[in-house]
């Protein structure tokens, strides 16, 4: 399980069901990287990608029960994993911080690609 993989499981675990693009708008990640995680995550039938109703080009994304059984079991190891990369700073450290990488992430969240940050 990667940190991209886990992302996407938790994405989905508060969204229920979404569309790629929405997915990688919220783990801030294009969205070529996010299809290709998504699929060898329904490849270990972890994630559903139905095509949408809708919109025949876009899948809708799911959980399936392996994939809430997966997070349920990983959560508390991701959270202590999350705690101990800030644990060297004090509590207004941590906060300024965390401050400062959603500011950076809302600023450059219409950017579909990393090259994109190049131009």
């Amino acid at each position: 399980m990667t940190p991209l993989q886990y992302s996407l499981l938790s994405a989905l675990a508060v969204r229920k069901t979404a569309d790629q693009t929405t997915l990688a708008a919220d783990i801030a990640l294009d969205r070529t990287t996010t299809t290709g995680a998504l699929k060898r995550l329904a490849a270990h039938n972890y994630v559903e990608r139905a095509v949408n109703d809708e919109d025949r080009r876009a899948r809708l994304c799911k959980l399936t029960p392996a994939g809430a059984a997966l997070l349920a079991k990983i959560e508390a190891s991701a959270r202590a994993a999350h705690r101990a990369t800030l644990d060297n700073l004090s509590e207004r450290e941590q906060a300024v911080f965390v401050d400062m990488m959603q500011r950076i992430v809302a600023a450059h969240s219409n950017r579909d690609s990393a090259t994109a940050l190049f131009d």
